[in-house]
């Protein structure tokens, strides 16, 4: 009797296997276009969202329309009491801080703001440093996307434009000189914490300062802090927050998207 070899013996048990041979001749009998039905899916459809340049997105919640501050209140409750005028609204210096009346978690945020031409103090001095047209956008109240005057100005990496506060050096320095407009479009994911207040999952931002990417999806540290190490303290959403640090810098055209 002649002797199989062993690879002819595994050829027809492969043969002889019903499911094998059945999937074998069904996928053969199918088009292309059939087999790359597998990998579709059709739902959920998104949501149709209208996005025109220079307007906000249709789903967008505009938070300042050029006209007033109703959407925003002082940082301890109250009227903002910053200055409206041409479109925009202005640090009243030693006024306080202002908030967002809603709160938000996920975000998209749109913020536009200028510094001022004026770059000396009242002494006639130069300003240099932190002290030239500082303030802050803060997500949550607490994470501070910095905004400075950073044009020629010198300072520490990770506290000029584009900087999260003490915490991460943007990536490249894009500014514009004062008196230009300049645009934050800052992506946030908020941080989450267990029913024991435990951070399960941190805080990531990404960043672009004038359409240049500054913060590329970074881990958020803790709240922003100007003397120490951030820590993270349990929260849920909380509101957009804008900082006076006593200079007058400008904002306008600011919106948000939930995510």
């Amino acid at each position: 009797m002649k002797t199989l070899k062993p690879l002819t013996l595994t050829v027809l048990a492969l043969l002889s296997c019903p499911l094998m041979a059945a999937s074998g001749s069904s996928s053969a009998a199918k088009e292309p276009w059939q087999l790359a039905e597998a990998t579709e899916v059709w739902t959920p459809v998104p949501a149709i969202v209208t996005a025109n340049e220079n307007t906000p997105p249709s789903d967008a919640i505009v938070l300042f329309d050029g006209t007033s501050l109703n959407q925003w209140q002082g940082a301890e409750g109250g009227d903002a009491k910053w200055t409206v005028k041409n479109g925009a609204f202005t640090v009243a210096p030693k006024t306080g801080d202002i908030k967002t009346k809603a709160s938000f978690c996920d975000a998209q945020v749109h913020v536009e703001w200028m510094t001022p031409t004026k770059t000396t103090g009242d002494d006639g001095k130069e300003l240099t440093g932190q002290g030239r047209s500082n303030s802050g956008i803060f997500l949550q109240e607490q994470y501070e996307v910095q905004v400075l005057d950073s044009y020629n100005n010198k300072t520490y990496s990770n506290g000029q434009a584009g900087s999260i506060y003490k915490q991460h050096i943007p990536l490249v320095n894009p500014t514009r000189a004062p008196g230009v407009w300049q645009t934050y479009d800052i992506i946030f994911t908020a941080p989450e914490f267990s029913d024991d207040k435990t951070l399960t999952s941190p805080g990531r931002i990404t960043v672009l300062l004038n359409g240049v990417l500054v913060q590329n999806n970074v881990e958020i540290q803790g709240a922003t802090t100007w003397i120490g190490k951030p820590v993270y303290t349990a929260h849920g959403c909380a509101p957009l927050r804008l900082q006076d640090h006593g200079n007058p810098v400008s904002f306008r055209n600011i919106w948000i998207r939930k995510l």
